[in-house]
């Protein structure tokens, strides 16, 4: 009997991939403003922890730009770029040289829409050979319907469905570690927003699936 192997998220050697949260969508996507503000909780994780950010657009000459409350600037180099995009998954061309330079093992997703650009992005992460981790509380589609169904087709195909104050502390790994301060009150500061997340997007996931 083969014995599955353990995925975990690598510590040093991850991404976090902010898929398509461009304004105009904001009105199309179930639970949008949860989305943003799980999407934000990861940005500041990223300072706390050290991990580098890749952002897309989806055409974003006829979309427009990301939602302003996602400050890329306030990361400063952990910001790889924000990068502009035609296809459907994240994995284009330009993404691919940007992650070439790095040592980079896992990716964590967060943005929209759960069954078209992030499932895309990570059926091509998995097939490139990366680990992919996807935020749950922080991925959505226009209906609601369609995210459960999302989740478990990645699941199938090898991702791990997580959220994203699981992934944090897989990140932080260990109390003592110096910036743990920070890292707690990161996760003390985002307490209500995590749990409005968690009920906006789960909670009907959830219900979905049961159906």
């Amino acid at each position: 009997m083969s014995v599955a192997r353990v995925v975990k998220v690598i510590p040093g050697r991850t991404v976090f991939f902010v898929c398509d949260l461009q304004a105009k969508f904001r009105p199309a996507i179930h639970g949008f403003d949860s989305v943003v503000a799980t999407a934000n909780k990861m940005l500041k994780m990223a300072k706390v922890l050290d991990v580098p950010v890749l952002v897309t657009e989806q055409n974003p000459r006829s979309l427009g730009p990301t939602v302003p409350e996602l400050a890329f600037a306030a990361l400063g180099q952990l910001h790889l770029g924000t990068i502009a995009k035609s296809l459907f998954t994240m994995l284009t061309p330009e993404v691919r040289d940007v992650l070439s330079d790095r040592q980079s093992k896992s990716i964590a997703i967060f943005g929209i829409e759960s069954h078209v650009c992030v499932l895309q992005t990570t059926l091509d992460l998995l097939e490139a050979g990366y680990d992919v981790h996807v935020i749950a509380d922080g991925v959505s589609s226009c209906n609601a319907e369609e995210v459960p169904i999302a989740l478990e087709r990645m699941r199938q195909a090898g991702a791990q469905i997580t959220t994203s104050e699981s992934i944090a502390f897989q990140l932080q790994a260990d109390a003592s570690r110096p910036n743990f301060k920070a890292f707690s009150s990161v996760i003390k500061d985002e307490k209500d927003s995590t749990k409005a997340s968690l009920q906006s997007l789960l909670r009907s996931n959830m219900k979905q699936s049961m159906l």
